[in-house]
């Protein structure tokens, strides 16, 4: 098969026949420069990527683990001459690495023809098929014949299991629409691609649809290896660049001189029972670390899905790996562990583990942000995408969040903002934990007729108790603080002075939580008066050190 993208730069779309070919089928949705939105195959995507401004998949957690993909896509066909961003000779020399990436940059754009050449391998054919018989993309087909009941009927995880959102089981809360396995709906083959990487970069462990390969049927899984993760992306003004970016450097922990090979490329489907193969680099570290197995049961036309199959992959114990988009955080071994998404956590308050280099007792910054081309950083922002989860069967929420071009303040480039930025990261957390314990300080002050209400009396706080007003209080002071935040940021240059912004916006979140009805109250006016005293303390220089 040949010239499967035609037309101007690849922007004319061949349809084969058969199947849900995700080379040529219009299953990602993205924004063009021009503000208008459109749906593309995966070969368009890349001949076309110079013209996108943004991915526009509605789903975080898809959009996630599809820029891992689209990053492994990318070194296959992102080169300059004959030299391609994943050739193992090139990570010999990281600095040979990184100038190969800046002449793929200056380029521009991806060459049609490498990106023909890849996607119309022979060995390739039919492996981008979500529905093929033999090499469905991403999924075991062996699940029909495995994933049975007792009696050797199929035994199907459900449709509903597959997208994330909805409800399953006979019992399961109606949350996000009237989805029940009695009476389950169908959905679109594109939008079940989505699902589909979502599950096998974040589903949960624990129980599982039974899967049969010996006399046994096992019914568990290990969790997905992004499962309650963010993922941190350099973000460029146009999709080109995101990608080519995207793609991780060589590191250590990888075995870069070993073939790599994505799941779509292997020879053969893996070994469930086998020992895990070895992580390669970029693509087995990107997309090979899968613990669940997938398969999609198409309609009679192939343009939606009906049903699913979802079980284990492997139980057998994973490689460690660092992902290279993922921050770091310090745990109290020593150690260190992926930093946790959090729903209620906005992405200026990750910034300054973004910015800052590396040390013994911080937070690690993404390695897919070290090392960036200096003359791109003025443009890059940062993309993230986080999923609220649980480590096995409950999810939160998800999210998706971009900063303004803030790359151009790391540590490497601009060290005297970078700590600013770290300066007042600290001062609105630092104010954020005083302004809930002044808060809960003050519902004990308001309420409890047995405290003293001297001003230099102590309180004793009662964990169970915390009434409602710190929560309040809270809720009004991150909207307020992230505004804050921008406005000491917003010249480009460091100041001393952050303090006052912060403390201002609490006594505000303050006031708005115990309300105008409460003032004429002596009691809750003598709590508002101690509140205020607690925050304002916070202006105060500190003491000097001998």
């Amino acid at each position: 098969m040949s010239c499967l993208c035609v037309g101007r730069g690849g922007g004319g779309v061949v349809r084969v026949g058969g199947g849900f070919d995700l080379r040529v089928e219009p299953w990602i949705p993205v924004r063009l420069a021009t503000g208008e939105t459109v749906w593309l195959g995966l070969c368009e995507l890349f001949t076309r990527a110079h013209e996108i401004e943004d991915l526009q998949v509605p789903v975080p957690p898809a959009a996630a683990g599809l820029m891992r993909i689209l990053a492994s896509l990318t070194a296959r066909v992102a080169a300059d001459g004959d030299e391609f961003l994943d050739d193992p000779g090139v990570g010999e020399n990281i600095d040979e690495w990184h100038g190969l990436r800046d002449r793929v940059l200056k380029a521009g754009r991806f060459d049609p023809k490498a990106v023909d050449a890849y996607f119309a391998r022979e060995d390739l054919e039919g492996r981008f098929d979500l529905f093929h018989p033999e090499r469905p993309f991403l999924q075991d087909p062996r699940l029909r014949a495995e994933c049975v009941d007792a009696k050797g009927a199929p035994n199907a995880s459900g449709v509903n299991k597959l997208v994330m959102g909805r409800p399953t089981g006979i019992n399961g809360a109606v949350l996000f629409g009237h989805f029940t396995d009695i009476a389950p709906v169908p959905i679109p083959a594109a939008e079940a691609a989505w699902h589909l990487i979502a599950q096998l970069y974040y589903g949960p462990s624990g129980q599982c649809t039974p899967r049969r390969i010996t006399a046994e049927r096992a019914g568990s899984t290990d969790a997905a290896p992004l499962r309650k993760s963010v993922s941190y992306f350099p973000w460029a003004p146009d999709l080109f660049s995101t990608l080519v970016l995207a793609v991780p450097s060589p590191q250590v922990e990888a075995d870069w001189e070993t073939d790599d090979a994505c799941p779509w490329e292997a020879e053969a489907l893996n070994e469930p029972l086998g020992p895990v193969p070895a992580v390669t680099w970029p693509g087995g570290m990107l997309t090979g670390r899968f613990r669940h197995a997938a398969l999609l049961v198409p309609s009679p036309d192939g343009r939606t899905v009906c049903d699913a199959y979802l079980t284990w992959a492997t139980h057998e114990k994973p490689q460690q790996i660092r992902d290279p988009y993922q921050v770091l955080d310090p745990r109290r071994d020593g150690e260190f562990q992926p930093r946790e998404a959090d729903g209620a956590r906005a992405l200026w308050r990750d910034l300054d583990s973004l910015l800052l280099k590396d040390s013994r007792d911080s937070s690690r910054r993404p390695p897919a942000l070290e090392h960036l081309p200096r003359w791109l950083l003025p443009q890059l922002r940062v993309r993230a995408y986080g999923f609220d989860q649980d480590g096995q069967q409950k999810d939160s929420v998800w999210y998706q969040a971009t900063t303004p071009p803030v790359l151009r303040w790391q540590e490497e480039n601009d060290t005297a903002m970078a700590h600013h930025v770290k300066r007042c990261h600290a001062m609105a957390e630092q104010t954020g934990d005083r302004l809930d314990y002044a808060a809960r300080i003050a519902w004990k002050i308001a309420t409890d007729a047995n405290t003293d209400l001297s001003p230099t009396a102590k309180v004793r706080l009662d964990a169970r108790k915390p009434g409602p007003w710190a929560a309040a209080a809270m809720t009004r002071y991150w909207p307020a603080a992230e505004t804050a935040f921008w406005q000491l940021t917003r010249t480009g240059q460091a100041t001393e002075q952050v303090a006052r912004p912060f403390v201002d916006a609490a006594l505000t979140a303050l006031d708005d939580a115990l309300g105008q009805a409460n003032r004429a109250d002596i009691r809750v006016a003598r709590a508002r008066q101690r509140a205020r005293g607690l925050l304002l303390a916070l202006l105060r220089p500190a003491p000097a050190t001998a």
